[in-house]
């Protein structure tokens, strides 16, 4: 039987991709593989994970006919994160012992400061409202633009926007990677979900994440 960890507070890890990546699929195994450990798990995602956070959602995603400015869109989703944060990320982090997030800072940074072009005050921006929170472990499911937008079905707002976008937003998870690899970790999620289940594995072993067993 597996050892369980002692912790004073949960340790939080982030799922980060461009769209059509395999989030939530990856997410899912991540929680039940978790669970099998024994150890007490919660899952948030990006915006949402709170009543105000889903209206934000809704905005954000699924509202079409509005065009949101880029400055609009970018304190929308810091107005989620912090709802999320002081509403049950602080609480929850000495009840669990890890926390899933599905997206978090990073996809501001790239989202709206590299590929929309906001630059330096989305950096600001999310050092000043993240309060302090910092991911432990980050997962990047890297795939290819073309191949990820093929596994959509209906795109949303953000989703539907131009392919030179959404392979920005690839290159600007890239250098993220590589400006802070003992954070961020780099999944190929080019291949079969067995295939991305088992280097998720892998990191997380050797993160030393979960006990043996």
């Amino acid at each position: 039987m597996a050892k369980k960890i002692k912790r004073s507070k949960a340790t939080f890890v982030t799922v980060e991709g461009l769209e059509g990546c395999g989030k939530s699929s990856v997410i899912k195994f991540l929680e039940n593989f978790c669970k099998k450990k024994k150890l007490k798990v919660q899952v948030y995602h990006e915006p949402g994970s709170t009543k105000i956070g889903e209206e934000i959602r809704k905005i954000l995603l699924y509202k079409k006919g509005m065009k949101l400015s880029f400055h609009t869109e970018l304190l929308l989703y810091l107005a989620a994160r912090t709802q999320l944060i002081e509403e049950r990320l602080k609480k929850d982090s000495s009840e669990f012992d890890i926390i899933i997030c599905d997206r978090f800072y990073d996809s501001t940074l790239v989202y709206q400061g590299y590929a929309l072009g906001l630059g330096k005050i989305v950096k600001k921006s999310v050092d000043i409202f993240s309060l302090g929170i910092k991911p432990d472990l980050t997962l990047f499911l890297d795939v290819a633009v073309e191949v990820g937008l093929k596994r959509l079905k209906i795109p949303d707002r953000i989703e539907s926007r131009p392919l030179s976008f959404h392979k920005k937003l690839r290159t600007g998870f890239l250098k993220l990677a590589k400006a802070e690899p003992e954070r961020i970790k780099i999944i190929d999620a080019s291949g079969s979900l067995s295939d991305i289940y088992s280097q998720v594995k892998e990191v997380l072993a050797q993160e030393k994440i979960l006990p043996k067993g």
